[in-house]
């Protein structure tokens, strides 16, 4: 029988410390996200709930974007904060990327990493999640016609009049950490990294390793693919990301649950599941990762934390790496417009 953990056991599970100056934070991490945009419509009353329920397991870390429903996410998780017991709340941080430019219709026209900027999307991002302070603060794209020093020199001022705790980074490559790390302190990248996106191995992750700065692992179950849950007649919602993505398409999905289901004959054989096995491989990549879940509802959000409890032997990390090799997944993470705008991937 498959183990699925209730959230009332996890609040022990070893805190993680994102780089040599950035916060302590419960191992996993919320990703508020699809609360809001990117996957169909959500039940607001469930997203709330779900956010309560990571904040009584202990769960610290929420991430958002200002651009999440253009804005919806922040207040989401302000109303969410105002409302939770005092205990969670207190102890909530606050991971919030800034920079993109967005359109009535929803589109993306780009990235905006100016200094002035800066100060303007602080500004808001604070008015609507009503805090004095955003605890990492990062722009989501690295703005091509803006050095990174400039945009992080003016996060780094935003520190020193304490309204931002730590700087953090996003998709950026190797180069661009240590170009940013020479400016000031950065705490953590935070970079897609899962079974089937493990592109940071062989040079990001080493430098940021070497620079001190922890990393946020978004994607781990690379929205969805690899959570089990999804199958090949499954039809989505209007507005859906995953309808433009190149690993949901045709001949790609077959591809990539046919890995799934190579996953799932290890997830079985330990009595756990296949989000648990995926996440749980995140979590045994090093002490300086903290996986982000993008749990929209509670049994969801409870499954993943289940994988805390998950114990990945040698034998076992060998037969997940047999079952989904690295490089194996079909197709590029993103549609080709958007992985123009990943530094990380240049």
């Amino acid at each position: 029988m498959k183990t699925n953990p209730s959230t009332s056991a996890q609040p022990t599970a070893p805190h993680r410390t994102l780089g040599t100056t950035g916060p302590t934070a419960f191992p996993l991490g919320l990703g508020c996200m699809g609360m809001s945009a990117l996957y169909g419509e959500a039940d607001r009353a469930e997203s709330l709930a779900t956010i309560h329920a990571a904040l009584d397991a202990g769960v610290t870390l929420l991430d958002t974007g200002d651009f999440y429903g253009m804005g919806h996410n922040e207040l989401l998780i302000n109303e969410a904060l105002r409302t939770a017991p005092a205990a969670g709340r207190e102890k909530a941080l606050t991971s919030v990327k800034f920079g993109a430019l967005r359109t009535v219709e929803g589109g993306f026209t780009g990235y905006d990493g100016r200094p002035e900027a800066v100060k303007n999307f602080l500004a808001y991002s604070l008015q609507r999640l009503g805090r004095d302070h955003i605890d990492i603060y990062r722009i989501a794209r690295v703005d091509p016609d803006v050095p990174i020093e400039e945009t992080v020199g003016a996060i780094a001022e935003a520190v020193t009049a304490g309204h931002v705790r730590h700087i953090g980074l996003s998709e950026v490559g190797a180069d661009t950490l240590r170009r940013a790390a020479a400016v000031a302190p950065i705490a953590d990248l935070q970079i897609e990294y899962s079974l089937i996106s493990r592109g940071i191995e062989e040079e990001i992750l080493p430098t940021a390793r070497e620079l001190g700065i922890g990393v946020t692992a978004y994607g781990v179950l690379s929205r969805g693919l690899i959570s089990g849950h999804f199958t090949r007649d499954r039809a989505l919602a209007p507005g859906d990301f995953r309808g433009m993505s190149p690993r949901f398409q045709g001949g790609n999905l077959d591809r990539n649950l046919d890995l799934v289901d190579a996953l799932r004959k290890v997830a079985d054989g330990k009595g756990v599941t296949v989000a648990q096995t995926a996440i749980a491989w995140v979590l045994s990549r090093g002490e300086d990762i903290v996986p982000l879940v993008g749990a929209r509802r509670r049994d969801r959000l409870d499954e993943a934390l289940g994988a805390l409890q998950v114990d990945l032997t040698p034998a076992d990390l060998a037969a997940i790496e047999g079952a989904v090799p690295a490089g194996a997944a079909a197709g590029d993470r993103y549609p080709a417009a958007q992985m123009a705008h990943l530094d990380s991937e240049h």
